[in-house]
């Protein structure tokens, strides 16, 4: 591990942390970063597409406090490394975590896992491909703001008729794989700053989460941004992630007000999740984990209690 350090990102601060860096299977660098104490109870946090690990940050510097917090970036995303073109995909996320859960979990430990939006999906993801891995790695599961499948068909970005619903996917399949790689070239931040905070923030949210969000958006890669939207589009169809591998306690969270993945999608995961605990809806738009922090805070740390005094009575 390297010297701790702190991390600022748009003036907020994250506690000191550790530095770890982890190599993907296929060798890409996953700047991942341990806050908290060195003994405390893992929680492992998968943020969402073009994002970065300071979009925790209320999550970080309050959960830290008592446990150990391990965050990282996706390829192609933060400070992780720019795979080639071919190195995105729903089993590179998949594959992403399982490295990161290798180089930082102790031998026989288990975590916390939450994943925001594109972090859900790596979990999700994670589930199926390595379904002999989910029991001796994770204790429990929390899906926020994030779908398993028909990324295109719920998505609220236009507004039209039903009958014309197919062209409207359509039109934001185009939309999202062109604006997700394009330059934030001098004139076109105004455009870029509406569009992204129409579509990740809630109406009544504090302006400066959307400040933020842009923030990360324009920090991240080009090149991450678009090969990352282009695989979601082409991946997330019809064709749902099977949840059949997360046999462990899973909590699922949706926003009443997210136009990018609507609470119906929250719905459909708890539907389907084998060990549901609850399925929450809350206020606001797609990124519950700025929009409320106190409120997923709570949860991640009632989910937490109820794994490691299951773990003690079983003792």
């Amino acid at each position: 591990m390297a010297t701790a350090h702190a991390t600022v990102l748009s003036g907020l601060a994250l506690p000191p942390s550790q530095a770890v860096e982890v190599k993907a299977a296929d060798g890409t660098r996953l700047h991942t970063e341990v806050f908290g104490r060195p003994d405390g109870y893992p929680i492992v946090l998968a943020h969402g597409i073009t994002c970065a690990i300071g979009v925790w940050h209320q999550q970080i510097n309050d959960l830290s406090r008592d446990y150990r917090v391990i965050a990282y970036d996706h390829r192609g995303h933060g400070r992780s490394g720019l795979p080639r073109r071919s190195g995105y995909s729903l089993g590179h996320l998949a594959g992403d975590l399982d490295s990161v859960l290798a180089a930082t979990l102790r031998p026989g430990e288990r975590a916390v896992i939450a994943g925001h939006s594109m972090g859900g999906i790596a979990i999700s993801a994670w589930s199926d491909r390595y379904r002999h891995r989910v029991a001796h790695r994770a204790d429990a599961v929390a899906l926020i703001n994030t779908t398993t499948g028909d990324l295109l068909e719920e998505i609220k970005l236009l507004r039209v008729p039903p009958p014309l619903a197919g062209g409207r996917s359509l039109a934001a399949r185009g939309m999202i794989r062109t604006f997700g790689g394009a330059p934030l070239v001098r004139g076109a931040q105004p455009g870029s700053r509406w569009f992204v905070t129409m579509m990740a923030v809630g109406a009544e949210a504090d302006p400066a989460v959307g400040a933020l969000v842009h923030d990360l958006f324009a920090a991240t890669p080009a090149a991450g941004r678009g090969a990352w939207a282009r695989a979601l589009v082409d991946e997330m169809g019809p064709r749902h992630i099977d949840l059949a591998g997360l046999t462990v306690p899973t909590l699922v969270i949706g926003s009443t007000e997210d136009r990018l993945l609507p609470m119906c999608q929250a719905r459909k995961i708890a539907a389907a999740a084998p060990n549901l605990v609850e399925l929450v809806e809350m206020p606001g738009g797609h990124c519950a984990i700025l929009e409320h922090p106190e409120a997923v805070n709570g949860r991640l740390r009632a989910l937490v209690e109820s794994v490691t005094a299951q773990g003690r009575i079983s003792s």
